[in-house]
């Protein structure tokens, strides 16, 4: 399982430096194809991190680590403070 996640963590660590080039490219050259090129590289930038964020997020989640009382004990109404029950003390 580590090597796995290694070897994704390696395909999107050279997939964001392929990206992040061809913005570099695309940004120089002058031809009238490279302008659609440019922006669509660099939604694929800001897009491409944002898909794998949530998707490492889901997946972390529905394995059930995310939802572990104990490392958020906010989620425990037990371990919440008494001060923090019911009230709004900001109102």
């Amino acid at each position: 399982m580590k090597k796995a996640k290694r070897v994704l963590a390696l395909i999107g660590a050279i997939l964001l430096i392929c990206l992040y080039g061809s913005t570099l490219v695309l940004a120089l050259i002058d031809s009238p194809a490279s302008a659609n090129l440019f922006r669509a590289a660099v939604a694929a930038t800001v897009f491409i991190p944002v898909l794998i964020y949530a998707y490492t997020l889901t997946a972390r989640v529905l394995k059930g680590r995310g939802a572990d009382p104990d490392s958020h004990p906010e989620m425990d109404p037990d371990k919440v403070p008494p001060e923090k029950h019911g009230k709004d003390s900001d109102i």
